[in-house]
C-alpha cells in the first residue's frame, strides 16, 4: 500500500474531483489507482448520467484507464483510492483486476461491497483477497454525498 500520506493528499485531490463531477450532474464519486511508488495509472469519476453509460462508475473508469497506460490488467501492486465504497459490480472488477489495496473514504451501509452491505473481498469465492481501508476523509466524504443527494431532492421538489 502507499504510505499513508500519500493516500490522504489524493483523497483530499478526489473529492474535489467528485465535487466538480457532482456540479455536472454526476453522483460526486471520484477514483484514482496508484502504483506502489504512489505514481498515478488511471483515474476517473462517475460519468453513468453525461455518457449515458451503466459501467460509467468511477473505479471502472479508473481501471480501464491504468490497463490502457500500463498494458496489463493485474494490479497486485496497487492501491486503488475512492470517495465512496464500490458498489458489488465494482468491488467485483476490483477482486478480478487483483487490486492489492483498496482505500474508501465514505463507507456506503446500503450498496457497499466492501464491508458496507456485504464484503465481497472475504467472500468465500473470491480467488484474491485484498486489503480495504475505510474512513480516509469518510466525514468529509460523506458530508459531500449527502450535501449534493440533499441539493438534488430539492431541485425535484
Amino acid at each position: 500500500m502507499v504510505h499513508e500520506v500519500v493516500c490522504l493528499l489524493w483523497m483530499d485531490r478526489l473529492l474535489r474531483r467528485a465535487h466538480a463531477s457532482g456540479a455536472e450532474g454526476e453522483i460526486p464519486v471520484a477514483a484514482a489507482l496508484l502504483d506502489g511508488a504512489g505514481r498515478c495509472l488511471g483515474w476517473g469519476s462517475n460519468r453513468r448520467h453525461t455518457r449515458a453509460d451503466p459501467l460509467g462508475h468511477a473505479e471502472l473508469l479508473a481501471l480501464r484507464q491504468a490497463a490502457a497506460s500500463r498494458g496489463d490488467w493485474r494490479f497486485n501492486d496497487c492501491t486503488l483510492l475512492v470517495t465512496l465504497e464500490p458498489c458489488p459490480m465494482c468491488a467485483g472488477a476490483l477482486i478480478q483486476a487483483r487490486v492489492g489495496t483498496v482505500v474508501f473514504a465514505a463507507a456506503d451501509a446500503k450498496r457497499g461491497a466492501l464491508g458496507g452491505s456485504l464484503d465481497l473481498s472475504r467472500h468465500p469465492s473470491a480467488h484474491h483477497h485484498m486489503r480495504v481501508v475505510g474512513g480516509i476523509l469518510g466525514e468529509s466524504a460523506g458530508r459531500q454525498l449527502e450535501d449534493w443527494f440533499r441539493r438534488r431532492r430539492g431541485e425535484r421538489a
